[in-house]
């Protein structure tokens, strides 16, 4: 006698599972480029140079009944006591106080001071995994076991994971891993939610990194982004930016000769935001200079820093 199969309805369903995951490291480690990995789309811009990552940045990913909640930090700021750098740091420790896990991510093979100091910030009473990232610029695998066991000494890590961001397999690996640490609640954000930051924000982030990307090493990372004026007609957005600087100088190296490199950052700009957001978008920029922005605590609220 065969037995009748349960209705679908009496199938027990896995209880779902929810967390806030925190991505920490030192300045450019690849900790933009995880978090836009695992949440499979651009959420957090990612540039050469240090400091790209100013923002409380969440990215959502939701996996069969598990959602992951990652937020991306602002690397550890060391060497200098600006009240930008301070205002960055109290972000990541805001960040570490809320958390359920925390991915330390260091490149693999290489530990420094930097990464030392991070590493010292971090709560004992959260589970950390340490993510060995940029694995494929390593030639020798063989080299990371005893950099590996010199880790282990350093702190008992939940887990070890070497992996390379850009690799689809090594971050739906990551997922798998992770999994088991997020406590057994429900989910946070709708099951389609990538990201808890609005368009706005998002557009000025793009700016500014194209501004970083197109201008190298010869500006400061004193610059930030700002959005004056944000319309919308059906599919098309207006969109009017300021672009602050601390001197006329750092202006001039952002227009450019004749005007070409701000138009270049303007159209990249453009691009992106219309592939983003699925619409049109007409964009004006504007250099403004403000003196001190980055130490003076009354700018940086009114810049949208927390």
């Amino acid at each position: 006698m065969t037995q009748e199969p349960k209705p679908e309805s009496l199938t027990p369903q896995p209880a779902q599972r929810s967390g806030l995951i925190a991505i920490v490291g030192r300045p450019n480690v690849g900790k933009s480029t995880l978090l836009n990995a695992l949440v499979g789309q651009k959420v957090s811009i990612t540039s050469d140079k240090a400091q790209t990552t100013r923002h409380r940045i969440t990215g959502v990913r939701t996996v069969d009944e598990a959602q992951f909640v990652f937020v991306d930090t602002p690397g550890f700021q060391t060497k200098h006591n600006a009240a930008l750098n301070r205002t960055l740091n109290r972000t990541v420790h805001g960040v570490l106080a809320d958390v359920d896990l925390v991915l330390f991510v260091v490149e693999a093979g290489r530990f420094g001071l930097d990464d030392a100091k991070v590493l010292g910030l971090l709560p004992e009473d959260k589970p950390v995994v340490l993510i060995a990232n940029k694995l494929d610029a390593v030639h020798r695998r063989a080299e990371l076991a005893p950099w590996l066991k010199g880790m282990q000494e350093r702190r008992n890590f939940a887990e070890f994971v070497p992996l390379s961001a850009k690799k689809e397999a090594d971050v739906t690996r990551l997922f798998k891993i992770l999994k088991p640490y997020l406590p057994e609640q429900g989910w946070f954000y709708d099951g389609e939610a990538l990201t808890d930051r609005s368009e706005k924000f998002l557009a000025s982030e793009i700016i500014r990194e194209k501004l970083f990307r197109l201008t190298g090493d010869e500006l400061p990372y004193t610059s930030t982004v700002v959005i004056d004026k944000w319309e919308e007609e059906g599919e098309l957005r207006r969109i009017s930016a300021s672009i602050v600087v601390e001197r006329d100088a750092h202006k001039g190296m952002i227009i450019g000769q004749g005007g070409e490199r701000l138009k270049r950052i303007g159209s990249e700009s453009r691009q992106e935001l219309e592939h983003l957001m699925d619409g049109r978008v007409f964009l004006e920029l504007w250099v403004k200079v403000r003196s001190g922005w980055a130490d003076t605590e009354e700018h940086l609220r009114s810049y949208g820093y927390e």
